[in-house]
């Protein structure tokens, strides 16, 4: 398999606690993950992997991770249940709609949808 070259190819989070970051992503993605230790979890959607690390403190900010999602209504729901909080509701751009939201760790992502 080769790696597609100037594409995104992992996404890393610090995170306060590694089980809870799974809980969430888990119940308001469907994601897997793979332990490696206490203090590292590799995350798969299926499309792109990524980690939860523990090393270091929690850097909410920086360059915005976004989804995708074919019912963007189910999923801000699946977000709101699995404990995220919207700081940007359901909005129109050209090409498509989005929502942003934070994480239990104060990270915020957006979902969009075409």
């Amino acid at each position: 398999m080769s790696i597609p070259d100037q594409k995104i190819d992992y996404v890393e989070f610090v995170v306060a606690d590694i089980a809870a970051a799974k809980a969430f992503y888990g119940a308001a993605f469907g994601w897997r993950f793979t332990d490696y230790g206490p203090g590292y979890t590799e995350l798969d959607d299926g499309r792109l992997k990524g980690g939860f690390t523990t090393e270091g403190t929690p850097r909410p900010g920086g360059p915005l991770v976004v989804l995708y999602a074919d019912d963007l209504e189910a999923t801000l729901a699946r977000v709101i249940a699995a404990g995220g909080r919207i700081v940007k509701p359901i909005f129109s751009f050209p090409g498509g709609r989005r929502f942003q939201f934070t994480d239990p760790d104060g990270y915020e992502l957006g979902v969009w949808s075409a």
